[in-house]
């Protein structure tokens, strides 16, 4: 087997506005094993969720990936055809989206929607996808699948739509799961339902997930390892354990400190300043207005990535 499913070197997206061109990723790396985990975390806007399109090479005008690989097992996804890209969507890798409501055709009954993945993807008669349909509602923890499969995206709660999406992205078994907010919406018994009812389909079926998110407490919670962007940019990559207990990227630090914590009387750490415009960002370090430890150099120089310890990898020049 692969050391990685995934490997992402040197990605780079930009988007072309009357503004300018907004640098939304710029030169990321991330590497995801099989079976793993792997979170993605940020503020908004920090290019997570283009990460994820990227992926799926469905960056639209006037977006457009300017350089990069992107490789899926012995597939350089940037370099085979649309049509090849077509057959790899759905079949191979898969995508749950941050609203599920809107993510489902309103007008074609949730069922139709399953069993046309499955005739596309797995060839299967109507009867037999039919059948695989409901047995994946079930899967998913509905109670009433049959007449579940009947119904329409708008007679469904929050909860219900992302549990619909989750088995519309698993029923081809794919080997890598993008889940992209997947609670967005949902309150907090919900949500902690989707991301354990994630976690059991991933063993059960062998999907690797790729989980993005902006909440760290669900990184702790659920992932191995996990990827920290910041405008547009991954300044670090580590197992969670060793995240939390050794953040090196001051980023990190101050994110980790703005957890609200319910044992200590203490008041909650903000991150000063705000993320820079990423229509001509600073030529240096994207953190450096934000960051206590700045040096002369970090206004200058782009931070390369370095490994720190077993596979501890940080962008910043002052570690």
């Amino acid at each position: 087997m692969s050391e990685s499913l995934l490997s992402i070197s040197n990605l780079t997206v930009h988007f072309h506005t009357e503004e300018g061109v907004v640098e939304a990723v710029d030169r990321a790396d991330l590497t995801i094993r099989p079976g793993e985990i792997m979170g993605m975390v940020g503020e908004s806007g920090s290019g997570k969720s283009v990460t994820a399109l990227a992926v799926l090479r469905l960056i639209r005008p006037p977006g457009r990936i300017v350089e990069g690989e992107i490789r899926f097992e012995d597939k350089d996804l940037l370099r085979v055809s649309e049509e090849e890209m077509r057959a790899l969507r759905g079949a191979h890798i898969s995508m749950v989206f941050q609203s599920p409501r809107t993510s489902l055709n309103p007008v074609l009954s949730v069922g139709w929607q399953i069993e046309r993945l499955l005739r596309l993807h797995k060839k299967e008669s109507s009867t037999v996808a039919r059948d695989h349909a409901v047995e994946m509602l079930r899967q998913v923890g509905i109670a009433a699948p049959e007449r579940i499969y009947h119904a329409f995206p708008h007679q469904l709660s929050g909860g219900m739509c992302q549990r619909v999406m989750i088995a519309m992205a698993l029923v081809t078994s794919p080997k890598l799961l993008i889940a992209d907010e997947p609670t967005t919406g949902l309150d907090v018994s919900i949500a902690a339902q989707i991301l354990d009812l994630l976690r059991e389909m991933g063993k059960r079926t062998g999907t690797t997930i790729l989980l993005i998110t902006h909440d760290l407490g669900i990184v702790a919670g659920y992932c191995d390892h996990v990827a920290v962007m910041h405008a547009g940019q991954v300044v670090e990559r580590a197992a969670v354990r060793e995240l939390f207990h050794r953040p090196l990227h001051p980023y990190t630090v101050k994110l980790i400190r703005s957890i609200p914590r319910v044992d200590v009387d203490t008041v909650m750490e903000t991150i000063p300043g705000s993320v820079p415009g990423l229509v001509n960002p600073p030529p240096g370090c994207r953190f450096a207005d934000r960051c206590q430890f700045v040096r002369a150099d970090c206004r200058l120089e782009k931070p390369k990535m370095k490994l720190i310890g077993q596979e501890h990898w940080v962008a910043c020049n002052a570690v």
